[in-house]
């Protein structure tokens, strides 16, 4: 049996000015956890431009998952705001 390589994703080294994590929250981010967020945000846009550049969708990239057929469990989903959700904690917190 063979292996294959695993796939990873390859930066080409640059560094931008990605969103940086918010300052006024009260919450301190280690540098570590700063090169993570970046790494994947990176990652994540360059996956997006990929996808939206990509004419041929038989050509090897990344390629979008969609459902054949949709979960029936799911028809009553309602997907939310996780900063919101937090920004209520924080202020609930602040009230007690």
């Amino acid at each position: 049996m063979t292996s294959s390589p695993a796939s990873r994703f390859v930066s080409n080294g640059k560094r931008n000015t990605s969103p940086r994590s918010p300052t006024n929250t009260g919450e301190l981010f280690t540098p570590a956890h700063e090169e993570n967020v970046r790494f994947i945000y990176d990652a994540w846009q360059c996956v997006l431009r990929d996808l939206a550049s990509s004419s041929d969708r038989s050509e090897r990239g990344p390629q979008q998952y969609v459902e054949k057929t949709t979960n029936p469990g799911l028809n009553t989903f309602t997907p939310i705001d996780l900063s919101d959700v937090k920004r209520r904690n924080t202020q609930d917190s602040k009230k007690s």
